[in-house]
Order: structure tokens, then C-alpha cells, then sequence
């Protein structure tokens, strides 16, 4: 589903922040990207996203060379892969409801769909009964359930997740984490970037480290 074949990134005067980063993660396979601040994990991410390109090497999503992509084919890459930030980046003059549906309504679904799609994702995160508040009114845990419902609403088969419990006390860094690896048992690629090597020896998934842009670890099966 994501294939990294020997991909380097170095943007212009700096230095190189990816090195010949090589792996790859088939569909349905949860993932964790360790690494010191400023390793590369930032990079890797934004060019799954196509934020950036690599200078070289190449991205495959779903078997689609990214590097092929023309501008105007961009947009429905990035539908295809959801996000999940770690301030969740809700609007909080608008509904829990209100910021689910917000990327489906750019994306031009109808209102019917919106509903329907939105009422799914929010029951995925079981935050079903909570769609008329208001963020300001949930735990800090239930805000980033939110803003995973937004990331998966649109069903994409891809979910990244960049610092996704920097905010969170431990107890609700495992409920988060119940989340992805539930998204995962359903078929989603899920990749997150994390500081918490102790949440992710605990998690017993896959791990990729990278070390002054380069992959570290080697990039084996998922544990058992």
C-alpha cells in the first residue's frame, strides 16, 4: 500500500533530511516511525502526502507512482489518506459534527452522504452520541478521537498520524491507539510518527527508526 524505493529528500540550501529510505507497508499493516526530532519523519510524511517530492527515489500509494502524478490528479491522492495531527486542529466555533463533515463538503458529497459518512466515522470512534457539542466541551482524548473521525471519514485506505498522543496523558494514549489498531483490523495502512518508544514497545507493531534521515531498523514483518 505505501512503498518507499531508495527515496532522498534534501530541500534547497539545507541538508539532506532523507537518505535512500527504502520499505514498504502492505494494506491492513499498522506501523510506528521513531526517530530523534529532525530525523526525517516530518519529511517521510508530507511525501506520502504529496506536500513534498523527493529529490530522488520514488513513492508508491496503492501501487501509484507518485513522481507521475500530474497537479490536477493531486487532489484525489490526498483523499485517499487521511491525517491525524497532533492539536487535531479543530474548529471550535463549529460542531463536532460540523468538523467531521467539513473535508466531505469541499469534496462536494452531498448532504445526505456527508450524513451518513460523518455518523460512521464519529460511531467508529464512539463519540456517536456526542455530534451536537461543541470541542470545547470534550476531554482532550475526545478531541482527537474527532479529529481521527475527520481523517477516516472519507474511507480512505491509507491513515498517518503525526504525533498523535504528544498532548495526552498515558491512559488516553491507549485509547487512541485502540482506535488505530482498530482501523487496522478493518484493512487500513496505518503509519504513525511518535516520540513514545515506550507506547510503541508496548503496541508490539512494526517499527521504522530513522537516524539523521536514514532507516535504521530494518524494515521486517509486523510482530505477532
Amino acid at each position: 500500500m505505501i512503498r518507499f524505493d531508495a527515496v532522498s529528500k534534501r530541500y534547497e540550501g539545507g541538508a539532506e533530511a532523507l537518505a535512500g529510505v527504502s520499505f514498504e507497508l502492505a494494506g491492513g499493516e499498522m506501523a510506528f516511525l521513531t526517530g530523534h526530532s529532525g530525523a526525517g519523519k516530518s519529511t517521510l510524511l508530507k511525501l506520502i502526502m504529496l506536500m513534498e517530492r523527493p529529490s530522488r527515489g520514488q513513492v508508491f500509494v496503492g501501487g501509484v507512482n507518485l513522481g507521475r502524478l500530474r497537479r490536477r490528479q493531486v487532489p484525489a491522492l490526498r483523499r485517499s489518506v487521511g491525517v491525524v495531527f497532533q492539536n487535531h486542529q479543530l474548529l471550535g466555533d463549529r460542531t463536532v459534527y460540523d468538523n467531521v463533515a467539513l473535508p466531505l463538503v469541499i469534496a462536494g458529497y452531498t448532504p445526505r452522504e456527508v450524513g451518513r459518512r460523518v455518523r460512521a466515522a464519529l460511531t467508529k470512534v464512539h463519540l456517536e452520541d456526542r455530534e451536537r457539542e461543541m470541542p470545547a466541551a470534550l476531554s482532550g482524548g475526545e478531541q482527537q478521537r474527532v479529529g481521527i473521525a475527520r481523517a477516516v471519514a472519507n474511507r480512505p485506505p491509507v491513515l498517518l498520524a503525526d504525533e498523535p498522543t504528544g498532548n495526552l496523558d498515558p491512559a488516553l494514549s491507549a485509547e487512541i491507539m485502540a482506535t488505530f489498531r482498530d482501523f487496522k483490523q478493518v484493512g487500513v495502512t496505518v503509519l504513525i510518527a511518535t516520540h513514545d518508544l515506550a507506547l510503541v514497545e508496548s503496541m508490539g507493531e512494526r517499527v521504522l527508526t530513522l537516524g539523521k534521515g536514514r532507516l535504521v531498523t530494518e524494515p521486517g514483518a509486523p510482530h505477532e
